[in-house]
């Protein structure tokens, strides 16, 4: 049993859904594990947009993405307004204790630049046309940003 949400860094939208829904889906179904959630990069707000989910898998390189998510998303004030620049994304790191160096050579050396890409086009191709979208087993959730719409959908597909 799987939830995907394709997601922006830089969209208010995605740290609501962040904020709530995922925090309940996290409780409620991934802590005992009846579900699994992933994460795909859909950025399309910019270059910090870009660069947000590039250092994410930086982060991932070290088993630190999904602390790094919670960063990001605790961060997040506006849209391409320099939050998200690779210098402040460099200072998360440090204060996530992260390998410092090998994050920021491999955020410095562009290391996911085309993952991050391929990822956003694969969620095109999905039909995804904002952020947060959210799947469950591969099925669009609409309005799945609402966590009562979402945890419905997720006992219609654990109870298949």
């Amino acid at each position: 049993m799987v939830v995907v949400e394709y997601g922006d860094f830089q969209c208010p939208a995605c740290q609501y859904f962040f904020q709530t829904s995922v925090k309940q889906l996290k409780e409620e179904y991934v802590k005992s594990g009846k579900v699994r959630f992933v994460f795909r990069q859909f950025a399309f707000l910019g270059d910090e947009s870009q660069w947000a989910a590039e250092s994410s898998e930086c982060a991932n390189e070290q088993g630190r993405f999904w602390d790094y998510y919670d960063k990001l998303y605790q961060e997040q004030n506006g849209e391409n307004v320099g939050i998200f620049s690779k210098d402040n994304l460099k200072k998360f790191a440090v204060d996530l204790k992260l390998d410092v160096a090998d994050f920021n050579q491999c955020l410095d050396a562009g290391r996911y630049t085309e993952k991050v890409k391929q990822e956003t086009q694969e969620g095109q191709q999905a039909g995804v046309r904002g952020t947060p979208s959210v799947f469950v087993n591969g099925q669009y959730v609409e309005e799945g940003i609402n966590y009562p719409t979402l945890k419905a959908a997720v006992e219609a597909a654990l109870g298949e």
